[in-house]
């Protein structure tokens, strides 16, 4: 069975398998300077997101795939959908901006924010750790547009584990064998 990709490796040698390993390489470091390029140029550490819960509903559902900016100097305004992180968690969170307050008196321009999901009955004060307003550093972005459903297959790979080594695997594969 695997015989036939044995004599494949072996017919491409060092060299080739080298070759193979380099273009892998750069199909790998080009999607990630494509990032850190659309990254610099949205001021966003994360400028697409996946939705990961029904919080948002009938806005976003999970599973939606959404693009962010950050402008430095434009404040956020009351029914804004913004992300954003709690320091100490991971995961981003997107709710619409129910209250925003300038900071007065601030070295730079600030701003405090109160969210809430669309689909929730509460504000987001308890999620803040703490604190009382959310800070505009906390933001990740202001959501710009959106994909529906395209964000499910993220969903699933981070909810199966296999099924992502499989594919990376299954890329690698093909990644080698294929010789054009």
């Amino acid at each position: 069975m695997f015989a036939s990709e044995i004599q494949m490796i072996k017919k491409l040698g060092v060299r080739g398998l080298l070759l193979q390993g380099l273009n892998i390489a750069t199909v790998v470091s080009s999607g990630l300077m494509m990032w850190k390029g659309l990254s610099l140029a949205t001021n966003s550490e994360s400028p697409i997101v996946v939705v990961l819960s029904g919080s948002m509903e009938p806005a976003f559902y999970r599973g939606d795939l959404l693009f962010l900016t950050n402008p430095a100097n434009t404040p956020f305004v009351v029914g804004d959908i913004t992300v954003y992180k709690i320091p100490g968690a991971d995961i981003p969170i997107v709710h619409r901006v129910i209250e925003a307050h300038d900071v007065p008196h601030a070295t730079k321009p600030d701003q405090l924010l109160l969210t809430k999901g669309d689909n929730n009955d509460a504000d987001d004060i308890g999620l803040y750790n703490g604190a009382q307003w959310l800070k505009r550093d906390n933001v990740v972005g202001k959501v710009r547009g959106f994909l529906p459903f395209i964000g499910y297959a993220t969903i699933a790979v981070n909810d199966y584990p296999q099924l992502k080594y499989a594919l990376m695997g299954g890329m690698g594969l093909y990644a080698l064998f294929n010789q054009e």
